[in-house]
């Protein structure tokens, strides 16, 4: 098209010039800014990758329609603790959401939300009633705009009392495996006196316990391990007191972004024989299990521990709880109950939970939002 074969080094080289296409081609919400990136043929690459290349490429060199251009723009709005932004806007996820024409925007705390924009998302994970209220009235005056997640529904996640009612009676359309939860029951004071009362709800020993309230500090995510009834003074109301399930010491946390699921291995308490109960007293501090230190997806376990929930089980699950629990991200801590096949316990749920964890979540969540921008354009074309 431009010169030929034998010259094609000179022409692209003159081409790649007066086009302008060796830089300023990444995507942003104001336009086009520097990323030193540079096009090879209809593809982006970071400047210095492949430069061995060029001398390599031809001039049929064609000015098409940029694949920015064809891609719907989606503007997702974030307030976020700085712990949160840090662990979850990674480069790497802002550069690939960027090529797809997705753009990350701080949301100003110190400006009404309803002025700033326009978004096609608000991602948040705030605590505080303050918040709760902003939001709520941005749901309400911009019904256009999707809210990840309805704070209605993150409240009942906070509440370890709220958190897990209504999963018994789930009917999962899969027959693969069936899902329970823990007996529990919450202590709001006087530990030392809930004693008769487990015994009554029929609760058996050892129990976790577990804080009430999710609050975001470290506090909230320390569980204890009960042995006894006299243990129980040692424990600060309010709480949660969960049967203790064997589980051959491995959880499962499911991670769920939007329609898409990640099941990673995580180690847990060792099962507890009713000798070890006989011998042991006291309430014991729980190993941290959620870090992805505790990761037991390449050690060798025992096959009937270390399977994985069946993938149909699995999809039939989240579509369940996406629909219970009105939100779309989120994980559940789930085990498999020892020595069965397929007896799984949901244990805990959290939302907006440490993605970085999860493998791949960069793709993961530029697909999500990908869909998200789809879906509105459908939208909007069909009224």
């Amino acid at each position: 098209m431009f010169g030929t074969l034998a010259s094609g080094d000179i022409e692209t080289a003159r081409l790649r010039r007066n086009l302008g296409v060796t830089r300023n081609l990444g995507f942003s919400c104001g336009g086009f800014e520097d990323l030193g990136m540079r096009l090879e043929g209809d593809n982006m690459k970071p400047q210095g990758e492949g430069d061995e290349d060029v001398a390599e490429e031809t001039a049929s060199f064609e000015i098409q329609q940029h694949p920015f251009q064809q891609t719907q723009k989606l503007v997702v709005g974030y307030a976020l603790t700085s712990k949160k932004k840090k662990s979850f806007l990674q480069p790497k996820l802002e550069l690939m959401a960027r090529r797809k024409g997705i753009c990350f925007v701080a949301i100003d705390l110190n400006r009404p939300l309803s002025e700033q924009g326009p978004f096609d998302v608000v991602l948040h994970k705030l605590l505080g009633k303050e918040w709760q209220e902003v939001i709520e009235d941005y749901q309400q005056t911009h019904p256009e705009v999707t809210v990840l997640d309805p704070p209605s529904s993150i409240q009942r996640i906070y509440n370890r009392q709220s958190m897990l009612q209504g999963m018994a009676d789930l009917k999962l359309s899969d027959c693969s495996g069936s899902m329970f939860v823990p007996k529990q029951m919450v202590v709001l004071k006087d530990s030392a006196s809930s004693a008769d009362k487990v015994v009554e709800a029929g609760l058996k020993f050892p129990l976790v316990a577990k804080p009430l309230w999710i609050d975001g500090t470290a506090k909230s995510h320390q569980l204890f391990l009960a042995y006894d009834r006299r243990s129980l003074a040692e424990l600060d109301p309010p709480l949660v007191l969960q049967e203790f399930v064997n589980h051959g010491g491995v959880m499962f946390k499911v991670f769920v972004v939007g329609d898409i699921i990640k099941v990673v291995r995580r180690f847990s308490l060792p099962n507890i024989s009713n000798c070890d109960k006989a011998k042991v007293e006291g309430a014991f501090k729980f190993p941290r299990v959620s870090s992805s230190a505790a990761s037991a997806d390449n050690a060798d376990l025992d096959p009937s521990v270390a399977e994985l929930p069946p993938k149909s089980f699995l999809e039939a699950l989240v579509k369940e709880l996406r629909t219970l629990l009105g939100l779309r991200l989120f994980n559940i801590d789930m085990i498999r109950e020892h020595g069965s096949k397929n007896v799984f316990y949901v244990i805990d749920v959290n939302y907006f939970p440490g993605y970085g964890k999860m493998p791949d979540y960069e793709q993961v969540f530029v697909d999500f939002f990908q869909n998200l921008a789809q879906a509105r354009h459908k939208k909007r074309h069909c009224k």
